[in-house]
């Protein structure tokens, strides 16, 4: 019991790294797209440029927020289910 008990622990470990990697990646994209953003409007960008960049950057931030409550925040479907 104690092996499968240390072997799920390790599991879940693996499993949080690769989520926390995700987020890690989508916090940096949303970052760029935010500087993108701001550079193209001091460049003088066209307005529908710098308007899909700043939509991106928010698509992002909805992205990583609906991954977070999908991972940390949700209940396995064994525990939903009656």
């Amino acid at each position: 019991m104690e092996a499968a008990h240390a072997a799920a622990t390790e599991l879940d470990e693996q499993t949080f790294r690769k989520i926390e990697s995700t987020m890690l990646y989508l916090e940096e994209a949303r970052s760029r797209a935010e500087r993108a953003a701001k550079e193209m409007h001091g460049l003088g960008a066209e307005p529908h440029l710098v308007e899909a960049t700043e939509r991106l950057r928010d698509d992002l931030a909805e992205m990583a927020r609906h991954y977070r409550h999908r991972t940390y925040f949700a209940a396995p479907k064994a525990q939903t289910s009656f």
